[in-house]
């Protein structure tokens, strides 16, 4: 199967690489090689490429800055996910669009599933859920995965700020303990996405590993893996505030995958242990 990839050299997009390369044909796209939000760039390049599957990981994700540059999140998140999806309906494509935990305000009280509707409270989840309503709309043959709290072989991720800062001396760290949500390795991910290459589910798919944490556990459990000695203190998210409020409750229940009769995700934990057992350095 040929399966272009957008975001390529992205954190999932690698793992994808890596994972699917020895099964597929992947075609690597970054912006150099396909820029989602000049018009007439992705037809031409499924023109020219023919691929089977788009597995679209290309986004704006750094949250804070969206605040401030609303206009190209929502070029890149929406319209550039539009762009894509007509040149998949055209080229008879099916695509797979990767979205986030952020397109809810993160106040319920129990995980959210995939029929929940859209809440998002920040410029970046407005847009990925503008993103989401594109690719609907226009790509009937599409498939919307939504994952959160992601970390993977290289990052950037939460992990790999935590390792990096717990490497020098210091005061006890101190992590949010606040906020909840479902740590997800890219591996874990990279496996779900494979029942969905060959289509027949559309529609919205949440793709987390079981169980849940906060960030102060999560912090505690990567530290004690990699046989970190730091210590670590838990604080609220009042005593760090950021330019886009955190979800609270970032949690995602799998429902799609049990209705579609899918495996289930892992359990966090043991994601966590075996990436450390692959990835001695991160």
């Amino acid at each position: 199967m040929k399966v272009l990839i957008t975001g390529a050299q992205g954190m999932l997009g690698r793992t994808l690489q890596q994972r699917w390369g020895a099964d597929h044909e992947i075609i690597p796209t970054d912006r150099t090689t396909l820029d989602i939000t000049v018009p007439g760039s992705c037809d031409a390049k499924l023109a020219s490429t023919r691929p089977d599957v788009v597995v679209h990981c290309a986004a704006f994700t750094a949250v804070d800055r969206c605040e401030g540059e609303a206009a190209q999140a929502f070029l890149v998140n929406q319209t550039g996910s539009a762009h894509l999806a007509t040149a998949c309906t055209r080229h008879q494509a099916r695509l797979i669009a990767i979205s986030t935990d952020y397109v809810f305000s993160g106040e319920l009280d129990r995980p959210y599933h995939e029929a929940d509707a859209v809440s998002p409270r920040t410029v970046y989840g407005r847009s990925k859920a503008a993103g989401e309503q594109a690719v609907a709309a226009t790509c009937a043959d599409h498939c919307i995965v939504r994952v959160g709290w992601l970390y993977g072989p290289g990052g950037p991720s939460f992990l790999h700020t935590i390792l990096r800062i717990a490497a020098k001396e210091g005061p006890p760290l101190r992590v949010v303990d606040d906020q909840i949500g479902n740590p997800t390795s890219t591996d874990a991910v990279a496996s779900a996405l494979l029942p969905l290459l060959d289509g027949g589910i559309t529609g919205i798919v949440h793709m987390t590993c079981s169980g849940a944490s906060s960030w102060y556990t999560f912090a505690t459990a990567l530290l004690r893996q990699y046989g970190v000695d730091r210590a670590v203190a838990p604080c609220t998210t009042a005593e760090f505030p950021r330019p886009a409020p955190r979800p609270a409750n970032s949690r995602l229940e799998k429902r799609a995958l049990r209705q579609h009769g899918l495996p289930d995700m892992p359990d966090w934990q043991e994601s966590l242990e075996r990436f450390t057992r692959a990835y001695p350095k991160g």
